[in-house]
């Protein structure tokens, strides 16, 4: 089946756009490509498409393969229903599943089952998972959010520097790497990553331009402005779809939300804190038009694939260009005009500047906590993180460098967390890269100049999509 008639019957839509065909025949004539293009405007595609089409084809090696390593459960579970609902045979591998799950899906693999098949990086440390997948002849590997890959990316994830590795123990398939963001630095480290040079690998960059969304950035003195600011968005502008409104903080977020329904603004909330059925619930109620308005975290936005929002308003300021691109670009998939507003309090930098600190510990931070659970098991076994968190600060501190350290050791296969952080079990030396000041440093630096091009975005008086392709490394064409 070719991939025009896989794109009408399959997904239901008439014909490509911007690159997506050009992409896809370069892949399936076994080309390696690294695709840039703005969020919402098929990346996806580009290697759904091609597995469906390596399906239909008869392989004397058995039924081919697409593995997709994407770093967000949630992410991928959202592409695998909407797949599975369109006959897509496809199925994800993660730790959500529980044991029986996961080892049936094991034996589905093995024994051929699936077209497409979702893991997250770290599904390679695992022993059955490296049994299983080399039983399958991998057509296709497809690295999602491709920024990950990358240690001076927003969202850096250690497993995706096994990249490498990954494609050998696949055989060197044919490889696709995709994300919204990539500076021209971030570019060059996910080739390397991917241990391809720039004559193996096909750039196709679709910009990030977005003619239909305006940027724009209104300085604000405190709650009341930005309040009156959401609420006018609410009242004037949710009447042709619906609108976003991020926030960095749960409880800022909780108490806009009881001020927005003591004035009788209807919305829903979305944060990292509720319980799983409830963000389903919320998400739910969102993507069908019940509650045009959500109010988010960062943990709402991937996935959502919804055409009509009319606005997304950031009430706090985001940490970096990258995650702010991201964000906006929510908006307006259906082309038509969307606002992208800034509320500018130089207040909210504290926060910011707060996260930066709590989520670069210094290396004698993480080589201190290492020795802790190396010493102490039994009281690590027993009282869990609470008894670290004694042991580190004396009392309870508002400190976040813990749970980072945790989680890198964890992604470096230092430590198993275990459920809910009760079971912290040391696994391994530690890594060197955890306790090398020099290279902290530079990521602390970075992490610092990220949040200052932020500011400098926000304060700029001339056009702000020039100033983002700057930061990108694009030209721009304000015509």
């Amino acid at each position: 089946m070719n991939p025009q008639k896989i794109l009408q019957q399959t997904f239901g839509y008439p014909s490509f756009r911007g690159q997506q065909e050009t992409v896809i025949r370069h892949v399936l004539d076994g080309n390696h490509a690294l695709v840039i293009m703005p969020t919402g405007m098929g990346k996806s595609l580009c290697f759904q498409v091609p597995a469906l089409v390596f399906d239909s084809e008869t392989a004397s090696e058995g039924r081919p393969l697409t593995l997709v390593i994407s770093p967000l459960i949630a992410l991928m579970k959202d592409q695998v229903e909407t797949l599975v609902a369109k006959g897509v045979d496809a199925a994800f591998i993660n730790s959500s599943l529980k044991r029986e799950e996961r080892e049936s899906r094991y034996r589905a693999v093995a024994e051929g089952r699936f077209a497409l098949l979702y893991v997250t990086p770290e599904r390679f440390r695992k022993p059955e998972f490296l049994e299983v997948i080399a039983k399958r002849q991998v057509a296709l590997l497809a690295v999602d959010e491709a920024h990950c890959v990358s240690e001076w990316g927003h969202d850096f994830r250690p497993d995706y520097t096994r990249l490498d590795e990954f494609r050998a123990l696949l055989g060197n398939p044919t490889t696709i790497a995709l994300t919204a963001t990539a500076t021209p630095d971030v570019q060059a480290d996910i080739l390397r990553q991917l241990g391809l040079s720039t004559d193996e690998m096909t750039l196709f960059h679709e910009g990030i331009d977005r003619p239909n969304l305006r940027l724009t950035v209104e300085p604000v003195w405190g709650d009341d402005e930005k309040l009156a600011r959401i609420a006018y968005a609410a009242e004037h502008q949710l009447a042709d779809g619906s609108g976003i409104v991020y926030f960095t903080l749960i409880k800022i977020l909780a108490a806009f939300s009881e001020r927005l329904t003591a004035a009788g603004i209807s919305h829903v909330c979305y944060h990292g804190d509720l319980q799983r059925n409830d963000r389903r619930r919320v998400q739910e109620k969102f993507m069908c038009g019940e509650a045009p308005l959500a109010l988010a975290t960062n943990a709402f936005g991937m996935g959502i694939d919804k055409p009509d929002i009319r606005f997304v308003i950031h009430a706090d300021v985001p940490g970096s260009l990258e995650s702010y691109y991201q964000e906006i670009g929510r908006a307006g998939r259906d082309g038509l005009p969307s606002e992208c507003v800034l509320l500018y309090d130089e207040h909210d930098l504290t926060t910011q500047m707060q996260f930066i600190a709590g989520s670069n510990p210094n290396a004698e931070f993480y080589q201190r906590v290492y020795d802790l659970l190396v010493r102490n098991p039994e009281q690590v076994g027993a009282f869990g993180i609470e008894w670290v968190e004694q042991k580190l600060y004396g009392r309870k501190a508002n400190d976040s460098r813990l749970e980072t350290v945790l989680a890198m050791l964890d992604r470096y296969g230092v430590l198993d967390r275990g459920p809910h952080d009760r079971q912290l079990t040391v696994l391994g030396d530690m890594a060197p890269a955890l306790v090398d000041q020099q290279r902290l440093d530079e990521k602390l630096r970075r992490d610092q100049r990220k949040l200052y091009s932020l500011v400098e975005y926000a304060n700029h008086e001339g056009d702000r999509k020039a100033f983002l392709h700057d930061y990108f490394g694009l030209p721009y064409n304000a015509s």
